[in-house]
């Protein structure tokens, strides 16, 4: 079997038709966009390895590492009530997870927009074919046809290659965003019990 060259795939995305260039353009975008986001969180994430220290981290802030420790000096810092602990866990899980939550919308609206495309291709494509047939001569009908056919269904296809993998990247962030979110909530809940302030 022949290896796939460069060439190969150029002619094969060429004759896509015109739809594929927009297609192209998303699928950019969606996974620059997704692959960023997975990294920010992963960033931000709490180190669970840590987790048994959290506790002693709370009393003694100075002893803290990484974003916990940023996270326990901003809302142990001028506080005089649990109240005043809560506003600030508030603002914490607001600063993090608020960005994730729409950037999330935004991937999620790029993976819907993939297969839409990739339909609008396949009109298109049976356009051309509607068209080529009733201007061709009889000879040409098989040729005209099959061209496009071919690019009807390669813009679905790739619609939907583009869209699948994002949705499971989704996923992934939705998961690490959760573990995220549980970890804050775990956190606000170990200082407010060692702290002790009413």
């Amino acid at each position: 079997m022949e290896g796939v060259t460069f060439e190969k795939i150029i002619e094969v995305w060429s004759s896509g038709g015109t739809v594929m260039y927009p297609l192209f353009f998303l699928a950019c975008l969606l996974y620059v966009q997704a692959f960023q986001l997975m990294l920010y969180v992963r960033r931000s994430s709490l180190q669970k390895r840590n987790e048994f220290l959290w506790g002693e981290w709370v009393l003694f802030p100075e002893r803290a590492k990484g974003r916990v420790a940023e996270i326990i000096r901003y809302t142990q810092t001028d506080i005089s009530s649990a109240k005043q602990i809560r506003n600030r866990f508030d603002e914490v899980r607001m600063a993090l997870l608020n960005l994730v939550d729409r950037r999330v919308r935004f991937i999620n609206t790029l993976v819907a927009t993939a297969p839409l495309l990739g339909l609008l291709g396949t009109v298109i494509g049976m356009l051309q074919t509607f068209l080529g047939l009733a201007t061709s001569a009889g000879g040409e009908t098989a040729g005209v046809v099959a061209s496009g056919i071919s690019e009807a269904l390669l813009t679905t296809l790739t619609g939907l290659i583009i869209a699948l993998p994002g949705l499971f990247i989704v996923m992934i962030i939705q998961r690490q965003k959760h573990s995220l979110e549980a970890n804050i909530m775990r956190l606000e809940c170990l200082t407010l019990s060692e702290l002790k302030i009413d």
